[in-house]
Formats: C-alpha cells, structure tokens, sequence
C-alpha cells in the first residue's frame, strides 16, 4: 500500500513539475564542458529574449538527454549531427545536415545548422609515445598490440564508435578499459594508459600536448555542433529561436578550444565564458552570500531527496521485515528480491526509470527508495528472529494477542538491529543522492559531477564535502534518536 502511495505522490508531483515546467524553458546539458558552456550561451541568450530559463545541466549520457527531450522535460540542448544520427534517427549513415534536420522533425524536434564547428571523435596519444612508436595515422596504430585503451562509456557503445572503429583498423588491444572523460585524461597524464578518445576541440588536448593521430581511413563521421529544441517550444518562443539561429556559422573550432581552455585552463565559470563569448567582457565575480546561497540551495535539494526516499524506504521495509519473520515460506523471496534490487548499477537503475518517472526529482527519489529497502528489510527479519523465542512464549502464556506481542516485546528487542538498518539506509542514500545530478536532480551531486568534467578538485569537493558532513550528521542523529527508543537494558554501556 505504502508503495503505491509512493507512486501515485510520485506522479502528483510530476504533475506540479509540468505546471512549473509551463512557466520555465528547461535548457539543459551532458556532462563535458564544451556541453556546459553552448548551454549556459543558450540560456543567457533566452533570458535576454525574456525567456524564464531553468538550467539542468550535466545529464548523464545521451540516452538520458533524449528520453528527457522527446518527453517534454526539456526544450533545447546542445547537441552533435553524428550524434544525432546515430542514437537518434539509429542511422550512422545519415551525414548530411540537411536530411538530418529534415528527419528529427518527424520526433517533434527542429535543430539549428552548425555552429560553425565539427567537433568529431578521434583517438590520442601522448606525443613521446607517438615518437617512440612512429605513430601518425589511427592504421599505424593497429600494429601496436600492446597499447592500453581507455575510452569513455560512450564511444565504446555506440555504433559509430570503438566496435566499428576496431574492426575498420583491425585494432586488437590487449588492454582495454571504460573510463569517465576526465578521469581518462587523468590516467594518460600518468601514463597508466596510452590510448584514449578525444573530441577535436577539447582543451586539453592543447594543455597536454597529446597527438591526435589521423583518421587515415575516414571513419568518424561529422559530428556538426546544433542545437536541439522542440517544435513546440520554438512557435512559442519564435523570437527566441531567431536570436538563437543568429549564432550559426559564427564559432569557429578555434575559437571553441579557446572557450574550452577558459574554464578548464584558466578555471573560469560556465557562466562568465558564455557572458564573455556574448558580451566581450564579465560581469562581477559571485559574491560569497551567492556561493552561501547556491550551497544552502544544494543542500534542501539532497535533504529533500534523502528524506522523502528514506522516509518510505522505513515505511515499506518495516512491514515487509515483519512479514518476511512471520512467513517463512516468502521470507527468501522479499530478502533475495531486495538484495537483488541493491546491485542494480545506480545509473542504469535511474536510466530504466526515466521513461516512467521523466527526469529531476521524481526518478532519483524511487530509485533512492529501492536502494534504502535492503538494510531496513534485512536488519528488521535479522533483529525479530534473533529475539530468544522463549521471550516469545512468555508472552502468549501472559494471554497477549500476536499484535501486542510484536508491538509491546519483538519490536523493542529489535530496535537496535532496525535502528542499523535504518542508518545504513540513510547514509547509502546520502551518498547515492549525489548520482541523482546525473539526470538533473541537482543536490550535491551537481558540483561533483561538474568537477568531474572539467578535473577540477577544488568544484568536486563543493558536493563531496557537504554530502560527507551530511552523511555524520545523519548518523549522530540517529544515534541520538536510538538512546531514546532502545530499551535500556539493551543499550551499551
């Protein structure tokens, strides 16, 4: 019962999400920082159109960005020809700008000609083991077997990707692993790895001096910068559109290096790079009552996250550990199917969900719920069936009814054992609440994937530090919590 007034709160509040998605254009992004930036560009040319603009920035993967797109979630993001083609229209071969503007409309979604730039895949190299090797071409490279790969989750799965890509070039590495895009640059700095894929206008190719060897067999198609909106939107915001089209043709592919390098050289905001790119100068730095304000906000975001999936993870589980103790012959089935949720990946779970839930609050918060069941179901069944059963039979020989037994004996003698159940489930969803940025849930999730794209410490401990005092808080409270409802004879001394 208590899960299906999950759901329907769930779809309630969808509902409330729409109307104030009505009010708001939701701009978004994926998580690298050539996205962030033609966003932030995006969006500050729509509120100089009088556009109420709503960023979600940092969406976790291309599949995300176009379930939320197609859904009405969103209404414009930057987006890539190649890109679109492949994952979009499931048609790698499509090339041609205009066949693939022509096409996306038949999905109720119009895209801008290029921005001036091909910002397409290719594969470095540091450049002392492209000397040391001879390397030029990606066909020099098929005869260095020993070459250890590190390539994003992306290229690896797409079509138009590394399987493709491998069998064009006979690639055969003995070593090959998926990284996130940063963390990859980060291994090849250390040499950990020697091969990682690159996007031909990303600053650290420069900051690095990586070799970027050449497409000699002209896999990787053109991957043309757009940006991607939906119909709808457009005859309602025509005059926003135009001023929006008014950027075709108008960044070069140097001068996107230079934009990149400004954020993750010169550690410049998204923000500022953008107004600097429109406007040819910033305005004041942020204020720290601002960086105050953008943290207090961050935290009633996870806060509102944590406790409302915590909150029905002790709701449901509590019953279900009871019903799993007084009916053996479901009990494997309630723990095994819980536990079986636990190792679902977190992306991929909130993946699933988006179809049904959309992106934001509403997918992260059930996710978060699934996760926080296994400790409270598990630690409620482990502490009713370690009471001494002769406590048990004490009590139906007083003449007490089964319900008062469990409410005046068991669940007293279990409350430290629930009571773990219910700290552990918190702290795993503070801790797994930082994912929900992924898909725009925001929270302190969103500095940390921020940092992540540009490899940016300082930013990534915005959210990793705040999230880590969050999780010991949660923990003194409830230990507070606990001297109050254990019994005291089996509280320690």
């Amino acid at each position: 019962m208590t899960l299906w007034m999950l759901i329907g709160l769930l779809s309630s509040f969808g509902s409330s999400s729409c109307l104030a998605n009505d009010l708001k254009s939701v701009v978004a992004s994926k998580p690298f920082p050539e996205s962030y930036i033609l966003a932030e560009i995006a969006a500050q040319i729509l509120e100089e159109n009088s556009v109420r603009v709503d960023r979600k920035f940092g969406l976790g993967a291309t599949g995300i960005v176009f379930e939320a797109i197609t859904r009405g979630e969103i209404v414009l993001y930057p987006e890539y020809s190649g890109t679109i083609a492949e994952a979009f229209l499931k048609n790698p071969a499509l090339r041609e700008l205009g066949k693939i503007q022509e096409k996306i409309g038949s999905l109720g979604l119009e895209m801008t000609d290029s921005l001036g730039f091909n910002n397409t895949y290719a594969l470095a190299v540091r450049r002392e083991f492209a000397e040391k090797n001879h390397l030029i071409s990606l066909s020099d490279l098929a005869r260095i077997p020993t070459a250890r790969f590190g390539l994003t989750n992306e290229i690896m799965n797409r079509q138009d990707g590394y399987p493709g890509l491998a069998r064009r070039y006979s690639l055969n590495p003995v070593e090959i692993h998926e990284m996130q895009h940063s963390l990859a640059y980060r291994a090849l700095e250390r040499g950990e790895i020697d091969v990682t894929d690159v996007y031909s206008t990303d600053a650290t190719i420069k900051r690095l001096d990586l070799f970027v060897l050449k497409d000699d067999l002209g896999y990787f198609p053109n991957y043309q910068a757009v940006f991607l909106a939906r119909r709808d939107w457009i005859t309602k915001n025509a005059a926003a559109w135009k001023r929006l089209k008014q950027l075709e043709g108008k960044i070069s592919a140097e001068e996107m290096v230079s934009l990149n390098a400004m954020v993750e050289t010169d550690h410049r905001s998204f923000h500022d790079v953008a107004e600097f790119f429109l406007k040819g100068s910033n305005s004041a730095p942020k204020a720290n009552w601002e960086k105050a304000h953008a943290l207090w906000r961050r935290t009633l975001e996870h806060l509102r996250l944590v406790l409302i999936s915590l909150g029905s993870s002790i709701l449901v589980g509590l019953p279900l550990g009871v019903l799993a103790f007084y009916k053996r012959g479901i009990s494997r089935i309630i723990l095994n199917v819980s536990a079986l949720i636990q190792t679902i990946p977190s992306l991929a779970l909130l993946a699933f969900l988006i179809p049904l839930f959309g992106i934001g609050e509403k997918p992260a918060i059930f996710a978060l719920f699934l996760y926080g069941l296994l400790p409270v179901v598990l630690n409620t069944y482990s502490g009713l069936d370690g009471v001494d059963p002769k406590l048990r039979e004490s009590a139906i020989g007083l003449g007490l009814a089964e319900k008062d037994i469990l409410r005046r004996v068991l669940l007293p003698l279990a409350s430290p054992s629930i009571l773990t159940g219910i700290r552990t489930s918190a702290v795993i969803g503070i801790g797994t609440a930082t994912l929900a940025a992924l898909i725009g849930a925001g929270g302190y999730g969103a500095p940390i994937m921020t940092g992540l794209a540009l490899n940016d410490i300082p930013t990534l401990l915005e959210g990793a530090i705040p999230a880590a005092c969050m999780a010991l808080l949660a923990q003194w409270g409830l230990d507070r919590i606990a001297e109050q409802i254990i019994p005291a004879g089996l509280k320690r001394k």
